[in-house]
């Protein structure tokens, strides 16, 4: 097969897809932003688009997203027809449309089959939409309507694919029924393999300081440090965590930009606003934040973690979480519904509630002090996400079977 793999943070869910489904034998080419990849990529071709313009100033608040996607729809599809000029013509379209890179490809190639990654459908109720009481918002049910006008791109993406794929059940039920039976639930992948307990594992904090398994370490990991994967409950927490735990070292991974929902205030970050919030009642030498980790660090991060803490609103389910199970942590977890899919309470990981600060600090001082717990919890994390959510033995044979009958059906 020809196949056109789109995406504006190419490889990103496609990561091992693209490589294995060039290393079958198909020619598989990419369409993306970055301009930083080099022509070929492990054995995929890298194709540009470059925007041509921004948002209309002043536009209807309600059509900024809707307009966002055309423009990079176009953009997208400028380039395409270049592709068609110089004679390439896919028999596959994979693409993530969350951008709107996919909107117009369809124009260019109407024969060609479209397969789109369904990460989220956005609903006034039952996500992350006024989830938090924190931030509420100012005009309710103006927002459904700003949501409605979200969702225009998601629909067109699936009124005109011939398929789609979702990491998760919870995240494919997002979708509206008349979908759903589109969608086949696969996840990327967690490489079991290389994201294992290590014992023996040696963390650098600092020159000259190492922390090791036999220290008492505390992990949490968000891409931006923000309230939609609960940093602020986390912070709240610590000062009743670190008084109950006087050995414990907290290792805080992300960045201080925003992934998702809305920026802080008169350009302050997150991250800062909710460190000054507990401030004066925490051990500074023991809250350690590491900002964006390389890969091979990060894992070692999760190797030594003694209890790893994830908290999401309901919204789509972050790799950090599976991956901590497959090297075997100890996880205390919100109790929301994407994380139930995989935390079983007191099975697989301790659930909490996401708006409990006092319950989040108690289950992780308690976790901490049962050895015997962490461990069966652990080995339960680890023996679930290697059963089902393997990249090699389980996910990648699945994609690519599910990928390959597209060109049969």
């Amino acid at each position: 097969m020809k196949i056109l793999v789109v995406h504006q943070n190419f490889p990103a869910q496609f990561l091992h897809l693209a490589p294995a489904l060039a290393a079958r034998g198909h020619e598989v080419r990419a369409l993306t932003l970055r301009k930083e990849l080099p022509e070929q990529w492990q054995g995929v071709r890298i194709h540009r688009y470059p925007i041509q313009r921004g948002s209309t100033p002043g536009i209807h608040p309600w059509l900024t997203d809707i307009e966002t996607k055309v423009v990079r729809g176009e953009a997208a599809f400028r380039a395409a027809l270049a592709l068609k000029a110089e004679g390439f013509v896919p028999d596959l379209l994979l693409a993530h449309p969350g951008w709107g890179e996919s909107l117009f490809l369809k124009e260019v190639w109407p024969m060609a089959k479209l397969a789109v990654y369904a990460e989220f459908f956005y609903s006034g109720e039952g996500g992350d939409t006024g989830f938090d009481a924190e931030f509420p918002l100012t005009d309710v049910a103006g927002e459904h309507c700003r949501l409605r006008m979200k969702n225009l791109n998601n629909l067109l993406a699936m009124e005109q694919a011939d398929a789609a794929l979702s990491p998760t059940r919870w995240q494919a039920s997002t979708y509206p029924l008349p979908f759903r039976e589109r969608i086949s639930v696969i996840h990327d992948g967690i490489d079991c393999d290389v994201l294992c307990p290590n014992p023996e594992v040696a963390f650098e904090l600092a020159p000259g300081r190492v922390l090791t398994r036999a220290d008492e370490v505390i992990t949490f990991v968000n891409r931006n440090l923000e309230p939609y994967r609960g940093y602020h409950s986390f912070m709240r927490a610590l000062p009743a965590l670190l008084r109950a735990r006087p050995r414990a070292q907290v290792l805080i991974v992300g960045g201080d930009d925003v992934s998702y929902g809305a920026r802080p205030p008169a350009g302050r970050s997150w991250k800062q606003i909710f460190l000054d919030e507990v401030a004066g009642d925490i051990d500074h030498e023991r809250v350690h934040f590491l900002g964006m980790l390389p890969r091979a660090r990060f894992t070692a991060l999760l190797q030594l973690s003694t209890v790893h803490v994830y908290l999401t609103y309901p919204f789509v389910l972050s790799w950090s979480l599976l991956e901590a199970m497959s090297t075997g942590c100890a996880i205390v977890a919100s109790d929301t519904a994407p994380v139930r899919e995989v935390i079983g309470h007191d099975v697989t990981g301790r659930l909490v509630d996401f708006f409990s600060p006092d319950v989040i600090a108690e289950t992780v001082a308690g976790l901490l002090a049962d050895a015997p717990a962490r461990a069966r919890l652990g080995a339960a994390a680890r023996e679930l996400a290697c059963a089902q959510y393997d990249l090699r033995a389980i996910c990648l044979p699945r994609q690519l079977a599910w990928v390959e009958s597209l060109a049969h059906a």
